[in-house]
């Protein structure tokens, strides 16, 4: 048996270059937070985090609601616990059995002003905030709900060590924007349903790039955190691009060239491939519903030139066409009308079930 991720998400700073969301502190409030397991395992332990904070995060109380009942975590085998700034802590393993699939309900106690916490922003998930400590409480009346999670990293499931698992890795088309909150329809929750063994943890981030800084590290430069560090990883799944291409115009920055994109694939896959990981890679999505503000006649170009040389190319081990896939076939630059969530840039739930289901499945195999 061996440790390995049956959840994870993308962290970001609250002091990003970009804010999506507003960033925010506790003090002597409860946070509660559902976490969709994509894999279980024989028990299992939550990975908190204070990786980005400025002061030192005081746990004064923790839960998880699991099989019926609440369990107390622990760090070191207390239950009020300190996690440095810059750092992350794992709690005591609660040795009971979870399943894929299976919602585990996390509440932490903040008793003392946290400053801006290190959270994910568009997880298509809401926290539930009251104040006090409730972390055993069954319901939690005229809490204050946000699209967020906080100080959380993931938790960790015991395994058998054969099992296959893989990162989604990339931007908000993993993360889940565009689909149903809290219902467990982003691509990555529809394609470990298709699955028969292993799963495939998130580490998607709304707007993050794979070539420069501006909502969380860019991919490049978290690759080690976010993909390396998993124990028992497989196979990781790539989804970059679009924010490459469109964020430059927003921001006023030069714009993103088709060899900087191509070279920055080929050196992911050389690292994937240095680490023994088998790379299976996305064509960038279709965007030019998203507005001039975004999507432009160059970027375009870029996006499609890029495309041709992932479909064509050896660097990667498997490809997945998400862009034919979700395409509208009039205007391939356009998401197709029934899979676009309304913005041009991002998918529904119908798109993200497509999404999905072009991945074929031999290429997660061990």
């Amino acid at each position: 048996m061996i440790w390995t991720a049956g959840f994870r998400t993308g962290l970001l700073s609250p002091y990003e270059q970009l804010q999506f969301s507003e960033p925010r502190g506790f003090a002597d409030q409860t946070v509660r937070q559902v976490l969709h397991l994509a894999g279980g395992g024989e028990a299992f332990r939550v990975r908190l985090t204070n990786r980005y904070g400025r002061t030192p995060l005081t746990i004064g109380a923790a839960t998880v609601a699991v099989g019926g009942r609440w369990v107390a975590l622990t760090v070191d085998g207390a239950e009020r616990h300190v996690i440095p700034a810059g750092e992350e802590a794992v709690t005591d393993p609660v040795d009971v059995p979870v399943a894929a699939g299976t919602d585990l309900v996390l509440s932490l106690y903040l008793p003392e002003r946290t400053g801006l916490a290190t959270h994910s922003h568009k997880p298509a998930e809401v926290a539930r905030i009251v104040g006090g400590n409730h972390v055993t409480s069954s319901v939690l009346p005229g809490a204050e709900q946000v699209e967020a999670r906080f100080y959380l990293a993931g938790v960790d499931v015991l395994a058998p060590r054969d099992t296959a698992v893989g990162v989604a890795f990339g931007d908000s088309w993993f993360e889940g924007v565009g689909t149903t909150t809290s219902a467990n329809r982003r691509s990555v929750d529809v394609l470990n349903r298709r699955l028969k063994r292993g799963w495939v943890v998130n580490q998607g981030i709304a707007g993050n790039r794979l070539l420069r800084d501006g909502v969380g590290e860019h991919g490049l430069a978290r690759f080690d955190s976010d993909v390396l560090s998993i124990p028992a990883l497989t196979h990781v799944l790539v989804h970059f691009g679009i924010n490459d291409l469109g964020l430059p115009v927003m921001l006023g920055e030069p714009p993103v060239t088709a060899d900087a994109l191509v070279e920055g694939f080929r050196a992911l896959a050389d690292r994937a491939h240095g680490a023994g990981l088998r790379i299976v890679v996305a064509t960038i999505g279709p965007f030019a519903g998203a507005g001039p503000e975004i999507s432009t006649p160059a970027g375009l170009g870029t996006r499609r030139e890029v495309n041709d040389w992932i479909r064509t190319t050896d660097a990667f081990d498997a490809v997945f066409d998400v862009a034919s896939a979700v395409a509208d076939p009039h205007a391939p630059d356009h998401i197709h009308p029934a899979l676009d969530s309304g913005d041009g840039m991002h998918l529904n739930d119908r798109g993200a079930e497509a999404m999905a289901d072009v991945v074929n499945l031999n290429d997660l195999a061990l």
